[in-house]
């Protein structure tokens, strides 16, 4: 599908010199003289490189349709990561590279993911947008510091370090974002 190149938005695959890429950070730019462009960020969807490119409005680019099915994580071997399709239970492995290093901490057994594949290969894994874990090393409340708006390092079960509030300990529950790592709120279980 073409869409106008000033469209592009992050998250989108869009094909580009006979590749598939990911843009990953885009910037709407009007110069003083000429034309408005995007500058677009893209990540290879294969093998990771990066490029810079400025699409102009009047430039089309052909937008990638993904086929997007929910597959259960069952457990990791390597680098390579098993998944389960729900309706069919066919299991599938993949690279870690394609689900992406900021990203593979986060999986649990059992969760539930949506498998993005192109022409019956797979690309790329949605991970929920927040998960539940447990805090396992805290650093102490210095007195006075509850009062301000500040935060402590803390390090979750699955080894990511993440600034907690003062009040959150170790053996804590906390709910944190698996788009940017980042604490959002106390677990309510």
């Amino acid at each position: 599908m073409k869409i106008n190149g000033n469209a592009v938005r992050p998250g989108m695959v869009i094909e580009h010199q006979g590749r598939l890429w990911r843009a990953t950070k885009i910037q709407h730019t009007q110069p003083g003289k000429g034309g408005a462009y995007l500058q677009a960020e893209l990540k290879a969807i294969r093998d990771g490189t990066k490029l810079n490119e400025r699409f102009r409005a009047s430039e089309t680019v052909e937008r990638v349709r993904l086929d997007q099915k929910e597959y259960q994580y069952l457990f990791a071997d390597g680098n390579m990561f098993t998944f389960m399709d729900n309706e069919t239970y066919d299991q599938i492995a993949i690279a870690g590279e394609l689900i992406g290093e900021d990203q593979v901490p986060f999986l649990q057994d059992g969760m539930t993911v949506i498998v993005e594949s192109h022409e019956e290969s797979p690309i790329g894994v949605q991970l929920p947008d927040s998960v539940t874990l447990e805090i396992v090393e805290a650093d102490a409340v210095v007195k006075g510091q509850t009062a301000s708006s500040s935060y402590k390092p803390a390090v979750l079960e699955n080894g990511i370090k993440v600034m907690v509030p003062p009040h959150i300990e170790a053996g804590t529950r906390v709910v944190v974002n698996t788009n940017d790592g980042t604490y959002m709120e106390r677990a309510k279980d």
